[in-house]
């Protein structure tokens, strides 16, 4: 079939925790659709984001940061990344510019050997080293031939991103249109709702807390009468103590994570939003493949 000359395809997005994919990928999309925090493990699901140009449609993997299980949920993590590495068309390795090759991308790199996709090997944070350090980062990943190109990249500032775009298109196949052209995200408004809020969470709460901490959205309801939208969401954790300091004294804790929540939300639903929190304690969830499957976890 004749395409004249349209690109498309499907490009992981691969990397240890913490390491700014989500980041980078807001960049890519030029509007927030995944969330970021500066704790690791922030992603949990693999979201794809659609970016519909003139010439080619991209659609974009974000997967779980890169690590060894401690639980049930980190074994789903893991599955996740492994599925999401079959046929896709491009794999963005996603890397800090460290001095040294640490286990973590040591493990990455012996899986990607085993792979015939491209691997574009993007180096983040440029902007926090000198060009010598750099040029020393390239060089030690040069020696691995499962890597076919290096871009620099500073994901925080969008540097970079417009000469990845182009060496992606490059390399994706002439093929056609699979989402429509208004489609920016594969995953429900309430899941992305869920997300903002979980995402306030992680940035507002100590660091103990986060990981046991999943959001169950109860109700999303326009009202009738008003440009306005009722939300209702639970946020779960596994400890009596955690639920405590989810709430906070007098519950300002929830009120800051319900305040920051609704800016974002309304940000992204592009109306007024009320929104409703409540704290409840779900032992162990993580551990639990009923509860799992039960907050989104399982398919």
């Amino acid at each position: 079939m004749d395409y004249n000359g349209y690109r498309s395809g499907f490009i992981a997005l691969i990397g240890r925790p913490n390491v700014g994919k989500s980041t980078l990928l807001n960049q890519v999309m030029k509007e927030k659709l995944v969330i970021t925090s500066s704790k690791p493990q922030t992603t949990r699901n693999s979201i794809r984001c659609i970016r519909t140009d003139d010439d080619s449609q991209m659609i974009f993997i974000d997967t779980p940061g890169v690590h060894k299980p401690q639980n049930k949920l980190g074994d789903y993590m893991k599955k996740t990344i492994s599925n999401t590495l079959v046929d896709v068309d491009v794999i963005l390795y996603l890397v800090e510019p460290e001095p040294f090759i640490g286990s973590g991308d040591e493990y990455i790199l012996k899986v990607l050997k085993k792979t015939k996709t491209p691997v574009f090997l993007l180096i983040n944070k440029i902007d926090t080293l000198p060009r010598e350090a750099l040029l020393a980062v390239i060089a030690k990943y040069q020696a691995y031939d499962c890597i076919s190109e290096i871009l620099p990249v500073s994901a925080q500032k969008g540097e970079g991103i417009e000469e990845v775009l182009k060496t992606i298109k490059a390399k994706l196949p002439e093929g056609p249109q699979y989402f429509p052209e208004d489609m920016v995200v594969d995953q429900s408004e309430r899941f992305i709702v869920g997300e903002i809020i979980r995402e306030k969470a992680l940035k507002c709460l100590r660091d103990e807390i986060p990981h046991g901490i999943a959001v169950e959205i109860l109700k999303m309801r326009p009202r009738k009468d008003k440009n306005l939208i009722d939300i209702e969401a639970t946020l779960f954790c596994e400890k009596k103590s955690h639920k405590g300091i989810i709430i906070g004294k007098k519950g300002q804790m929830l009120k800051k994570i319900g305040m920051d929540a609704r800016k974002d939300i309304e940000f992204f639903l592009k109306q007024p939003v009320n929104l409703q929190l409540w704290v409840k304690i779900r032992p162990d969830w993580r551990e639990k493949a009923y509860d799992l499957k039960d907050l989104g976890y399982f398919e």
